[in-house]
């Protein structure tokens, strides 16, 4: 048994036996205890199930008021959800609410049709509640605005950030009758900025501020007027930078203020790589910088995980809504993707999101879903929808379950290798090479590339980037590839891309690693520049899916730098292979990006590829192959 190994087990008594001690605190200081399962339950008058909530907003009803509140983004409801005549019903904002935060009920939506200023064919997307001066206020996405609006006559694009007032979360509401953010001109004609996901932040002190935007012209914050129906351009000001994130969450913490937002594709079907990371401030302007110290505003962008794929049910967690329960406990409501049952009936593409829910854990000032564990598939403590009769008490309870959860998932050791001191694993040395001699005997190419294209030079090997893809149809990139061991495994190259550090464009270049069983049939971890950033990207693509069915999936990973550590490590758990990607900018401290399951098979193998266009070089220092042990 490795001392890896040894080390989990003994963590794992000691967490087990003192999870049971806080487990009789946990009975003895709350009456209230309910436990829960995602997907969240929501009923509807007809005796159906509510089951698709994407990019919900959660509120608790003020005074006396004894509910929770939440607002889902315009949608179809259910399978079921269809009208007279066959069409599919899309109901503008949805509202929910619930007494215990576990089963919620289905109360009709916020607007039977869209404000006059919505141009007709528009739509209304991701609500945002707040209760402020004394009435609640819903801001939400207009996706098209009339012209008198946007000042361009024929758009479709111009969307907008409108908001109505009510005294009750169910309304009725009163639109303001023109937006709060108007469209953003990004050039001449129908050239908007998207001016998607509001969310609006009341600090403690200071003014209140409204966060939009999304990939094309990045995060934006403005100062909200003291009636909140309007927000001056003078004070706006770039909180991320564009072709990365959406879905703002700014919630303040301790005098900081924490940056949530949402990254990758939020709607691929069971290929969903959508995920929540976060920054943090001292200001609610920003600048936000992640763990590391890398802004959200840097080219090679910078962003934490807070929640990402971790090999269970559920794929493409995101666009979350962060808040405190009432024992003052931090939970997110945010939807995913049940990636076995991944679109509505009848309506493969459309794909249905419902509404999850989970502990929120922080450490050393940084917040997770579990503790790293992401999305869960069992069961788990609910959060407090009344305040408990010994906070204290409570507190501890939900600890010591949170603690034993950590324990019995069976994501638990593989989501931690992060953590583990991965130079003391054994080393195949079969299956490494530091370059130090030429290319090992072990490597074989495919499609070998022109000789001017590789070579090794004072223990490093060059791999010039190719004009070339391995993506769908088009598969002409070389690979250079060895066989992978049998087993549990993980692998480690060191590669530095000499795209420049800042700039646009240079779509898609791209060198890092694959695990290769075909030009259909691989994952790919890679430094990937992408318009004006650089990121992390681990992408999954799948041989012959079902029709309509996607057959490539990607998700994002923390920052990278000029030189970039990437691994990946392949788990074998009941008869399924997972990925899990990991990165660092100075291989010590790694970060933990997401998981993807893959059935790739005994002959898959490690290789490494440069591609995406030409006229850049990486440079691979080592490729290590190290044991993991059986789970």
């Amino acid at each position: 048994m490795s001392k890896a190994r040894v080390i989990l087990k003994i963590s794992a008594t000691l967490l087990v036996c003192g999870g049971t001690a806080l487990a009789d605190d946990r009975v003895r200081g709350r009456d209230d205890l309910m436990f829960f399962e995602n997907a969240i339950t929501i009923r509807m008058p007809n005796g159906l199930l509510q089951t698709n909530c994407a990019d919900p907003t959660v509120i608790r009803g003020e005074g006396k008021d004894p509910y929770w509140y939440a607002l889902c983004t315009t949608d179809s409801l259910n399978d079921e959800d269809i009208d007279e005549r066959g069409a599919r019903r899309s109901h503008l904002l949805p509202m929910i609410r619930s007494r215990d935060l576990v089963t919620w009920e289905y109360m009709g939506d916020a607007f039977a049709s869209p404000p006059s200023w919505v141009a007709p064919g528009g739509s209304l997307w991701a609500p945002e509640i707040v209760f402020r001066n004394g009435k609640y206020f819903l801001y939400y996405v207009a996706t098209d605005v009339v012209d008198a609006v946007s000042g361009e006559p024929g758009c479709s694009s111009d969307n907008a950030i409108g908001v109505a007032t009510s005294a009750s979360p169910l309304g009725p509401w009163v639109d303001a009758g023109a937006p709060v953010v108007p469209p953003r001109r990004a050039g001449g004609g129908c050239n908007f900025y998207w001016t998607y996901d509001p969310d609006v932040l009341v600090p403690k002190t200071g003014p209140a501020v409204i966060y939009y935007g999304s990939y094309y012209g990045g995060l934006e914050a403005r100062q909200l007027s003291a009636d909140g129906l309007s927000a001056s351009p003078d004070t706006a000001k770039p909180i991320a930078i564009p072709n990365r994130y959406e879905a703002a969450n700014v919630v303040e913490k301790e005098g900081a203020y924490y940056l949530f937002a949402s990254a990758s594709d939020c709607c691929n079907g069971p290929l969903t790589g959508y995920q929540v990371f976060v920054g943090r401030s001292t200001s609610p302007f920003g600048p936000f910088v992640d763990r590391e110290g890398v802004s959200l505003l840097d080219a090679r962008v910078g962003g934490s995980p807070v929640l990402t794929l971790s090999g269970n049910r559920w794929v493409g967690g995101g666009h979350n809504s962060v808040f405190l329960d009432a024992a003052g406990n931090w939970y997110t409501a945010y939807h995913a993707i049940d990636r076995g049952d991944p679109y509505f009936k009848g309506a493969v593409g459309y794909t249905r999101r419902p509404m999850l829910l989970d502990r929120i854990t922080w450490t050393g000032g940084w917040p997770s879903v579990r503790n790293g564990l992401g999305a869960s598939n069992t069961k788990q403590l609910a959060p407090a929808a009344t305040p408990p009769r010994d906070p204290r008490a409570a507190a501890a309870a939900r600890l010591g379950v949170d603690t034993l959860a950590d324990i019995v998932d069976p994501n638990g050791y593989l989501l931690r290798l992060d953590r583990v001191d991965v130079k003391k694993l054994p080393l195949v040395k079969e299956a490494s090479d530091e370059f130090d001699r030429g290319l090992s005997p072990h490597w074989s190419w495919v499609r070998p590339p022109p000789a001017d294209v590789f070579g090794v030079e004072g223990g490093v090997l060059r791999f010039a980037t190719q004009a070339a893809e391995l993506f769908g149809d088009s598969n002409n990139a070389s690979v250079l590839t060895q066989a992978a061991p049998s087993g549990n495994w993980l692998a480690e190259v060191k590669v530095d891309l000499d795209v420049p550090d800042s700039g646009c464009c240079q779509n898609y270049v791209q060198a890092g690693l694959i695990v290769y069983a075909g030009d259909d049939a691989y994952v790919k971890l890679t430094h990937v520049s992408i318009w004006e950033t650089r990121q992390i990207e681990f992408a999954k693509e799948v041989p012959a899916p079902l029709p309509r069915f996607p057959a490539y999936g990607s998700a994002v990973g923390g920052p990278p730098g000029r030189t970039t550590w990437l691994r990946i490590a392949k788990v074998v758990r009941n008869g399924q292979e997972t990925y899990v990607s990991y990165s660092s900018r100075d291989g010590v401290r790694f970060t933990r990006g997401a998981s993807w399951d893959h059935e790739l098979g005994p002959n898959a193998k490690i290789g490494l590829v440069a591609f995406g266009g030409s006229g850049f070089t990486a440079r691979f220092d080592h490729v290590r192959v190290r044991s993991l042990p059986e789970l």
